[in-house]
């Protein structure tokens, strides 16, 4: 049973976690594309998918999923992003998300120490899933024009 108190605690402070991330992306060299459309978009999609966290892990709706975020993948194939920037960018949102919870949890019992490893293991399983369809969907884009 994941938590709810820490899913709750992720959608609350989206806004910081999502800062986060784009303080870690404005410092990588290697992410210089990704960087380029922060403002255009990819910080409000970060806050978007952070917001609605509990629906997503929740619900196991993945038709939903899979058309949203293989729009994504599409998306960042004309923004001119390179597929490894796009994957590093939802590493970097999961290693950020996941750190924020641990830096946040205090007094852990056994309790709360499964819980947050049940969450660790939902959230990675779910940006997996994210990964999978982002990349079908820049593949879609590239075999289009003929690029794959």
């Amino acid at each position: 049973m994941i938590s709810g108190k820490l899913v709750h605690l992720m959608e609350k402070h989206e806004e910081e976690i999502t800062d986060r991330v784009a303080e870690q992306i404005r410092r990588d060299p290697d992410m210089a594309h990704t960087r380029a459309i922060l403002r255009t978009g990819l910080w409000q999609w970060h806050r978007e998918l952070l917001e609605s966290l509990s629906h997503w892990l929740t619900t196991g709706n993945s038709e939903a999923l899979a058309g949203r975020y293989q729009h994504a993948g599409r998306e960042r194939f004309e923004q001119g992003v390179p597929l490894h920037e796009c994957v590093r960018d939802l590493c970097v949102l999961r290693e950020t998300l996941l750190d924020y919870v641990e830096e946040h949890t205090f007094n852990k019992d056994s309790v709360e120490l499964y819980a947050e490893e049940e969450l660790d293991r939902r959230v990675g399983r779910f940006f997996d899933l994210l990964t999978v369809h982002l990349v079908r969907g820049y593949e879609s884009a590239a075999q289009y024009v003929g690029v794959a």
